[in-house]
């Protein structure tokens, strides 16, 4: 969990940084999750915060991003959260390196997120949003989809996951509007 060596651990015990929660019959050393989380710099979990998240994918939508913020922020509210914050993204459900969404990762992955919050889950990622689940799941950070419209059967999940990346494909294809692009798809069509 540390990546540390034993030998560092017994160093850190003498220096005082960590103690070990008891000791088995046998000696080994046993220490306690919040005391490793504490030494990592993770959050406790009473420290941990309500995040939600809001994207679109152009500049054209922004007033889009304003009331999934609006509605966000009424949620988190009306829920009783107190202490919560809303990141917001401007770019591609493809695009990895938005800055707010790797915030969020980075939130998630120090144990900071009691609880993450999105209107769809398309809003997150267009494909590959089951990653950061798993990621959530990994960290006890509860996901809530506001508008989660579940599939019912197995052929609705299939035909959901088609369009999908049907959504995924065409959006890299027709999505940038570059005049690079726009050039070679003129010379493709001449």
């Amino acid at each position: 969990m540390l990546g540390v060596a034993v030998s560092t651990m017994r160093r850190w015990e003498h220096e005082g940084r960590l103690r070990p929660a008891f000791r088995t019959c046998g000696g080994h050393r046993r220490y306690a999750v919040l005391d490793l989380n504490r030494l990592c710099g993770k959050a406790l979990p009473d420290q941990r915060r309500v995040v939600a998240y809001a994207r679109v994918s152009s500049h054209d939508q922004k007033a889009v991003l304003e009331r999934q913020r609006e509605r966000l922020e009424q949620h988190c509210q009306a829920a009783g959260h107190t202490d919560f914050l809303v990141l917001r993204d401007l770019g591609s459900g493809l695009n990895y390196q938005k800055k707010a969404f790797r915030q969020l990762l980075k939130l998630i992955a120090l144990g900071q997120v009691a609880k993450l919050i999105l209107l769809h889950k398309d809003r997150l990622l267009r494909f590959g949003s089951d990653i950061v689940f798993e990621l959530c799941k990994l960290n006890q950070t509860e996901v809530l989809i506001l508008d989660d419209l579940a599939p019912d059967n197995l052929e609705t999940r299939l035909v959901a996951d088609v369009i999908e990346l049907m959504t995924v494909f065409s959006a890299r294809l027709y999505g940038s509007r570059s005049r690079k692009n726009q050039k070679v798809l003129a010379q493709q069509a001449a």
